[in-house]
C-alpha cells in the first residue's frame, strides 16, 4: 500500500531502523488496517527509499507477527491474534502491577498533582476519542513508571505491548472512553491515598478491561481478527 505522500526520514540516522518504526506505528495504530497488502516497491517509493530496506523491514515485522509474508501472494498485515493480545496484557500487568505499588509508596503532592491534571486532560480528550486519546493513555502510564522509578521498565515493554495496543486503538476509536478515564482516576486516588495494594488492584483491572472489550472489537471487525479470535 503506497503512502499518499512521502514520508520523510532523518538522513543523519539509520533509515532501517526508522522504517521499521514507521511501519510499525502504521499497523498498530490502525492507519494500515488488518489485511492490507503491502508492495516492497510501493513502500519504498513512499518512503524515497531502495527496495533492499523495505524488504529488510518487512522481515522484521513478520518476525514480529505484524506481517505475513504468504509466498507466490504477497505481504500482508497481519490479522489481531487474540493470544498475542493475551501474551501482551498478561505480561504488561505483571509490571505495571509493581509499577503502581511503588509509585504508591514514593509519590509525592507535585506527581498526584500532574496525574490529577493528566486524567482530567484525558476526561476532554475523551469526547473526541481516537490516537490522540491513546496518546494520553501512553504518557499516564508512563509517568506512573517514572514516579515509581521504573522509567526504564516501560521502555521494555514497547515491543512487547504492541499486539494489546492494535486492540486499544480499534476501542479508543469506538467505545466511549469515560470507563478507562474512571479506572485512571482510581488508579490516581490509591496512589494519592499512599494504598499500594489499591493501586495494585486498580491498574490491574484497568488492564483486564481489554479482554472484556475483544469480543465486541472482533465482532464489529471480523476481517481484521484471526478466524475464531472472539471465541
Amino acid at each position: 500500500m503506497p503512502a499518499s505522500s512521502p514520508l520523510a526520514l532523518d538522513a543523519s540516522a539509520p533509515v532501517g531502523l526508522q522504517l521499521i518504526t514507521s511501519l510499525r506505528e502504521r499497523i498498530v495504530t490502525g492507519e494500515l488496517p488488518p489485511g492490507t497488502r503491502l508492495s516492497e516497491q510501493d513502500i519504498a517509493t513512499g518512503y524515497g527509499l531502495s527496495r533492499q530496506p523495505v524488504r529488510e523491514a518487512f522481515i522484521r515485522l513478520a518476525g514480529e507477527k505484524l506481517l505475513e509474508v504468504r509466498p507466490q501472494r504477497g505481504t500482508y498485515v497481519r490479522k489481531i491474534d487474540v493470544s498475542e493480545v493475551e501474551v501482551s496484557r498478561f505480561v504488561r500487568e505483571a509490571v505495571e502491577a509493581d509499577i503502581a505499588r511503588l509509585a504508591a509508596q514514593g509519590a509525592d503532592a507535585a506527581d498526584v498533582a500532574e496525574l490529577r491534571r493528566q486524567v482530567a486532560e484525558q476526561a476532554e480528550a475523551a469526547r473526541d476519542g481516537g490516537r490522540s486519546f491513546v496518546q494520553l493513555d501512553e504518557l499516564f502510564h508512563r509517568t506512573l513508571a517514572k514516579i515509581a522509578g521504573r522509567a526504564g521498565a516501560w521502555a521494555h515493554l514497547q515491543p512487547i505491548k504492541m499486539h494489546m495496543d492494535r486492540v486499544r486503538h480499534l476501542t479508543a476509536a469506538e467505545f466511549p472512553l469515560d470507563r478507562l478515564v474512571g479506572q485512571h482516576r482510581a488508579i490516581v486516588e490509591a496512589v494519592a491515598a499512599r494504598d499500594a495494594e489499591a493501586a495494585e488492584m486498580a491498574i490491574r483491572t484497568h488492564l483486564r478491561g481489554v479482554l472484556d472489550d475483544l469480543p465486541k472489537i472482533a465482532e464489529a471487525h471480523p476481517d481484521f481478527f484471526i478466524a475464531d479470535a472472539a471465541q
